[in-house]
C-alpha cells in the first residue's frame, strides 16, 4: 500500500502543480469559463477561480511531504469532487463548458473527463487512507516514476483522444 500512496503522491503532484500553473498563465481565461460550468454571480468568479488556483497548488506541495500528504489527499479529493459535480452540471443541462483543466483548450468537457476524474478521486482516497509508512528508497523512486508518467497521461489525455479519434 504504501507503493500505491507514493505513486498516487507523485500523480496528484504533478497533476495539480501543472492544473494550478497553467491557470495562473491566462488566469483571466480561466476565470471567465468558470460560470460556464458552475453558473454564479459574476461577483464571485474570481474569488473562486483564485480559490480553485490556491487550493491545487496546496495540494501539490501538501501530498509530497509525509506529514501533511494526508490533508493533501483530502483536498485533493474536495476538489476532485467538486470538479466532477460541475462536468456532470453542466452535462445535464446539456451545455458542456470548455475543460480548462490545463490550460488553453477548448475542448468540452464530457464523459472521458468525469471518468478521469473518478479514477484520481480512488487514487485520492486511497492516498488519504494508506498508513503513513515511507517505503523503502528504490520502491518509492520506481512507484514516483509510475506517477509521473500517468500523470503525463492525465494532463496530455485530450490530446491523445483527438490522435485516437483521428485515427479512427
Amino acid at each position: 500500500m504504501e507503493y500505491l500512496r507514493a505513486a498516487g503522491a507523485a500523480l496528484i503532484a504533478v497533476v495539480f502543480a501543472v492544473s494550478s500553473v497553467s491557470k495562473l498563465r491566462d488566469f483571466r481565461g480561466f476565470a471567465r469559463s468558470v460560470p460556464a460550468l458552475v453558473p454564479m454571480p459574476a461577483r464571485w468568479v474570481t474569488p473562486v477561480a483564485l480559490t480553485v488556483v490556491v487550493a491545487e497548488a496546496g495540494s501539490a506541495v501538501l501530498v509530497v511531504v509525509p506529514a501533511t500528504a494526508p490533508a493533501g489527499f483530502l483536498l485533493a479529493s474536495a476538489l476532485l469532487l467538486a470538479f466532477t459535480a460541475a462536468i456532470a452540471a453542466s452535462l445535464r443541462r446539456g451545455r458542456p463548458a470548455p475543460c480548462r483543466c490545463f490550460g488553453v483548450s477548448e475542448t468540452p468537457a464530457g464523459p472521458r473527463h468525469l471518468a478521469r476524474n473518478s479514477v484520481l478521486l480512488c487514487l485520492a482516497v486511497l492516498g488519504a487512507l494508506a498508513p503513513e509508512t515511507l517505503p523503502p528508497l528504490a520502491g518509492a523512486v520506481v512507484a514516483c516514476g509510475a506517477g509521473v508518467v500517468v500523470a503525463v497521461l492525465v494532463i496530455a489525455m485530450d490530446d491523445i483522444a483527438v490522435v485516437f479519434a483521428r485515427s479512427s
